[in-house]
């Protein structure tokens, strides 16, 4: 069975094939190959990794602009300001280097997975999905471009040109490669996002910004919580207190239930 194939090389071209019919849209190909293990292609392929204008990062005056085929180690290799910190640790933590080294930005977003470890450091920096048709352009925020599981707002004719991220003067962090779970976070100074759980104790398909809790010296989002000014340390994060440091093996450990005594053996004669 053949499957048809075009490589573009312009977006004008791009838009112009996804006008005319259904396409699946192939960038690095690390969700879209394995989802297809074992069966054939449902659409044609339509690989945009051709179109030089859709990699790279780069400064505007409205912010700065990531491209849709920008891989992962591109980012994470960037010199960027520390706005982008837990962008680029978000990089390292998807997958392994060969995904790294494949895998786009623009496929993180589009693939919609509730474990992407993309989408919320976006969704914390404000950003916006750039999508091109033959209709024109528009902007989505990151938040409304991912509707849930595998959902997003592109419609079939549209192509995600890009992430665009307005200029803000703070600091990100990001947790560990554990923060692809249920629990998964990302802090900023100003804004919290977080995976919201339901009754049943599972996360939601889509990431949704959080509730800002302000403290004496400035909002706190450091686990969620509110800090009393007595308890807020620099910059409003709490001190740590000297149970919190404790080595885990120096802990008191007691027994779920007390070992009966052994009985008492009698001298022998």
């Amino acid at each position: 069975m053949s499957i048809r194939f075009e490589r573009p090389e312009s977006i004008d071209e791009a838009t112009r094939l996804l006008a005319a019919g259904s396409w699946a849209v192939l960038a690095g190909g690390t969700d879209l190959y394995p989802a297809h293990v074992g069966r054939p292609m449902a659409a044609p392929l339509l690989d945009v990794t051709a179109i030089a204008a859709l990699r790279g990062i780069r400064r505007d005056a409205r912010g700065w602009s990531i491209g849709a085929t920008t891989t992962w180690s591109d980012v994470a290799r960037a010199e960027l300001p520390p706005l982008f910190d837990a962008l680029r640790a978000a990089a390292r933590e998807v997958g392994g280097a060969q995904i790294q080294n494949t895998g786009t930005v623009a496929g993180n977003l589009c693939n919609a997975s509730p474990a992407a470890d993309g989408a919320p450091v976006l969704m914390a920096l404000g950003a916006s999905a750039v999508l091109r048709s033959e209709r024109g352009e528009r902007e989505l925020p990151v938040e409304q471009f991912v509707l849930g599981n595998r959902r997003t707002a592109r419609a079939v004719d549209e192509l995600l040109i890009g992430v665009r991220v307005p200029a803000r003067r703070c600091v990100q962090v990001f947790p560990d490669s554990r923060a692809r779970s249920i629990q998964a976070r990302v802090h900023r100074w100003a804004d919290r996002v977080r995976f919201r759980r339901n009754r049943s104790g599972r996360s939601s398909p889509a990431c949704r910004r959080g509730p800002v809790r302000h403290t004496r010296n400035g909002p706190a989002c450091r686990r969620g919580r509110r800090i009393s000014s007595a308890r807020a340390g620099p910059a409003g994060r709490p001190r740590r207190s000297a149970a919190s440091t404790r080595a885990p093996h120096r802990r008191r450990w007691r027994p779920l239930h007390r070992p009966s005594p052994r009985p008492s053996r009698s001298p022998r004669a």
